[in-house]
């Protein structure tokens, strides 16, 4: 909990240059999430996790374009992110 605290205060003081930042980093790990999960192939399960993996990329844009309070955006970064690396390392390892 220390340490989400003390990433959510750094988040907070610099919110503009963080969340452009990570619009970037949240962008490229759910193209590289979406690629590797279609490329295990166009079943009902690898759609599904390629709508969980837009579900998740999209909160975190649509909150930062909408303004949303730095708490709500963060956790939602957080979401994003750690949806992204599991589905991406998931599928990495059922592919190789």
């Amino acid at each position: 909990m220390r340490l989400y605290n003390t990433l959510y205060k750094d988040f907070d003081e610099l919110f503009v240059g963080y969340s452009a930042v990570a619009i970037i980093l949240t962008t490229c790990f759910g193209a590289a999430a979406a690629m590797v999960i279609l490329m295990n192939g166009h079943d009902f399960i690898q759609m599904f996790q390629l709508f969980l993996v837009l579900v998740g990329t999209l909160t975190y844009l649509v909150s930062v374009l909408a303004q949303m309070k730095s708490k709500f955006v963060f956790n939602s970064l957080i979401f994003s992110v750690l949806l992204s690396s599991i589905l991406l390392l998931m599928n990495v390892w059922m592919r190789y």
